[in-house]
């Protein structure tokens, strides 16, 4: 499976915290921090934005490093993706990924 899909099936490739560690660009960084904390109702500092990708070896967003309760399990449970757990369709962490985007379950299903 392609690596840059992450354990959810989100696709960091795309990823603008990804795109900003890689082009070390400090304006891209501001404006995912400010997206993100809006978006959680959260404090996200600029400096908390590098990540090199969920499944891909490399630093990591504080939220991707440990809070995210989707990559917690599927390590835990040492699957590739959420695409091997037999619980899939009714995990309620997954789903509330896939409902908004429902490219991120044809990502991961087998």
């Amino acid at each position: 499976m392609d690596g840059f899909i992450a354990y959810c099936g989100l696709d960091c490739e795309f990823c603008e915290a990804r795109i900003a560690t890689l082009k070390d660009d400090d304006e891209l960084r501001q404006k995912v921090a400010r997206d993100w904390s809006e978006l959680n109702g959260v404090e996200i500092t600029p400096e908390m934005i590098n990540c090199s990708g969920c499944r891909i070896p490399g630093v990591k967003t504080p939220y991707c490093d440990t809070l995210c309760p989707i990559r917690q399990c599927a390590m835990d449970r040492q699957f590739e993706t959420c695409g091997d757990c037999n619980d899939l369709m009714s995990c309620e962490r997954v789903k509330a990924i896939t409902e908004n985007n429902s490219e991120t379950l044809q990502r991961i299903h087998h």
